[in-house]
């Protein structure tokens, strides 16, 4: 949504319960959608029935959907629907495709770990009052030895250029400190969303300084981005679960970034090759000393 200014509520949102309370609720992504609706999907929590006598840290994670006209009033629809076993990071794309919802997924196995969940996916639903989806095919895949690791998520809306679909998303992976969390970014084509048409490798934001300290540390993680009609780009990111920041960028910017920052290498000889073509070429932009 296009705004340039913020305004502060002055008490929580009431979010209205399925038949089947969450214990709790977090990790809103607000999306105004070309049907008129403002949908928030987030992440809804319950103790896993399976559990161990005992175990208090087994939890189910499924997608919750509402939306709402005013962010102030909110209808609750029932969650998503979906054949993976658990799911977070479920995002909705804000135009219908070929006359469906477009869902932008995270399928996992556990609560935390993704097990056999390949990454973000993409899938299609013809209704988000009954939302079900069936295939969720992966437009961005975990990979060893990157920064999506371990998970990869969904973040902000994706962002509508005129060269294709920006995504800001989240990647995680495993070090000796534990799970660190950075936001990279990637975009899709604008006639097929499912179909990426630039990656560039490495991150966008990782904690840095005051950030890596926290509840949660080392992680850096968004819900959301705003493109502002005099085209600057807000990225609002939570820091340690903490503290919430603004990195601010503009649009042009940010796909000059995505389309001419090369992917990333997945061997060091690659990596290494990349950096010394362009040393080659910024001597050439440069000129003679």
């Amino acid at each position: 949504m296009a705004s340039t200014t913020s305004v502060f509520r002055g008490k929580p949102v009431v979010m209205p319960e399925v038949d089947n309370p969450d214990t709790n609720v977090y990790d809103m992504r607000l999306t105004q959608h070309e049907d008129g609706w403002i949908y928030g999907l987030f992440c809804t929590e319950r103790p896993d029935p399976n559990a161990a006598p005992g175990d208090l840290s087994s939890a189910v994670a499924q997608c919750g959907i509402a939306r709402t006209k005013d962010l102030d009033n909110w209808e609750r629809l029932p969650d998503l629907v979906s054949e993976s076993a658990q799911q977070r990071n479920v995002v909705l794309h804000p135009e219908l495709v070929n006359g469906k919802y477009a869902l932008y997924t995270r399928p996992q196995d556990g609560f935390i770990d993704a097990g056999k969940g390949g990454g973000i996916g993409y899938a299609l639903c013809d209704d988000m009052t009954n939302a079900k989806i069936g295939e969720e095919k992966i437009i961005d895949r975990r990979i060893y030895h990157t920064i999506k690791e371990v998970k990869n998520g969904h973040g902000a809306t994706p962002i509508k250029t005129s060269t294709g679909w920006l995504h800001i998303v989240h990647g995680v992976r495993g070090c000796a400190s534990g799970l660190r969390y950075v936001v990279y970014a990637f975009m899709t084509s604008l006639e097929d969303p499912s179909k990426t048409v630039a990656a560039p490798g490495g991150f966008l934001i990782a904690p840095y300084a005051d950030e890596y300290i926290g509840d949660v540390m080392n992680c850096v993680f968004t819900n959301g981005a705003v493109a502002t009609p005099d085209g600057r780009l807000l990225i609002y990111y939570g820091s340690a679960d903490t503290r919430l920041m603004v990195a601010e960028s503009t649009v042009d910017r940010m796909v000059d970034y995505c389309m001419n920052t090369p992917p990333d290498g997945l061997r060091s000889p690659v990596c290494v090759k990349q950096r010394l073509d362009l040393i080659e070429r910024n001597k050439k932009y440069l000129g003679p000393k």
